[in-house]
């Protein structure tokens, strides 16, 4: 059995990337400052970031792939403009294809896209092409608020959207629904913007009919689903009052959570009430929340120890780590056989 964990972020990216975005960002507001130059970074730096953190806990922790990502609260759809969204997404992209490479069998890259606020979501499809055809990753974070906290954009069921859904379908790829920062004061970005996201994301979805135009459409939202296991009856039950078919014929087709639930309570709640074949393992490490349990001793976002403690028969854990993010990543499940796996 593998053990995949569907969500994790360069959070530990060398410092001159940072550098970079910070001067990009700066020239923005100031035309004057001298263009910013791309970092420049070594492998080694790469390998330093990587070793001591990601691959290190990886190891620990006894998982064997990440779908790894940009750092997904550093996207900052929010900043600049549609030329610095671009410009920044492909340096964050071309960066996780360089530890990909490096470590080609513990890293599978996934794309950010470059969202911003007001622009059409077509513009994007060009970098999810590169990404997958020419970069060889196996799916896509899709920001359902580029305005950062505001919520300028319309529903994820709008055809707005739909460009970008085309594309995916055409190239058979999933997204992750990932907000980024919050710059609005109300949300903090990772304990309420983020939760918000997701929770949000599933009620546009109930709302809509985007299914049943796109039927082989597939989404992972994060976070545990957000507030949606917790409040399970809610959502059948709007449901029911909002005329739709039942959550399973409507939604949960196409829709699947992931483990990033910091706590064991948590986990036994997530897997009682969602089927098993909509939970993926992961982590988000390194990533929200990093400290150590008071309670437990071990660390927060150690989530496998908490699947670990269920009383799943050795196949349906088998689902949890391997079978359901082979099915949700069809790129990868190809990928893995080619290596005979």
């Amino acid at each position: 059995m593998l053990i995949i964990d569907c969500h994790g972020h360069y959070t530990t990216a060398p410092a001159a990337h940072q550098r970079y975005r910070e001067a990009q960002l700066a020239h923005f507001k100031d035309a004057t400052l001298p263009p910013p130059e791309r970092a420049h970074i070594g492998d080694d730096e790469i390998r330093e970031t990587i070793e001591q953190n990601q691959l290190r806990l990886q190891r620990e922790r006894g998982a064997d792939i990440t779908i790894f990502s940009p750092r997904a609260s550093a996207m900052g759809h929010h900043q600049g403009d549609e030329a610095v969204s671009l410009a920044w997404t492909i340096a964050c992209n071309d960066l996780i294809k360089r530890v990909v490479d490096l470590y080609p069998n513990n890293f599978v890259g996934v794309c950010q896209l470059p969202q911003s606020p007001g622009v059409p979501i077509a513009n994007a499809v060009r970098e999810l092409e590169r990404c997958v055809l020419e970069l060889g990753f196996v799916g896509c974070n899709l920001n359902p608020d580029p305005s950062g906290g505001h919520w300028t954009s319309p529903p994820l069921t709008d055809r707005y959207w739909y460009p970008i859904y085309e594309k995916m379908v055409e190239l058979d790829v999933p997204a992750m629904i990932h907000v980024s920062a919050s710059c609005n004061p109300n949300f903090h970005a990772t304990g309420a913007h983020y939760i918000n996201a997701d929770t949000t994301a599933f009620m546009q979805f109930i709302q809509g009919d985007l299914f049943r135009d796109f039927p082989t459409l597939r989404f992972i939202i994060p976070h545990g689903g957000g507030a949606v296991p917790y409040h399970w009856g809610r959502y059948r039950g709007l449901a029911d009052m909002l005329k739709r078919p039942p959550l399973e014929e409507h939604v949960m087709k196409n829709v699947f959570f992931d483990t990033c639930v910091y706590h064991q309570p948590g986990i036994d709640l997530l897997f009682k009430v969602i089927d098993l074949d909509n939970i993926l393992f992961g982590s988000e490490m390194v990533g929200a929340v990093r400290g150590i349990d008071p309670r437990t001793g071990h660390y927060f976002d150690d989530t496998k120890r908490y699947i670990d403690a269920l009383a799943l028969s050795p196949e349906d854990k088998r689902r949890i780590f391997e079978l359901n993010a082979r099915r949700v990543y069809p790129r990868l499940d190809a990928l893995l056989k080619q290596r005979g796996l």
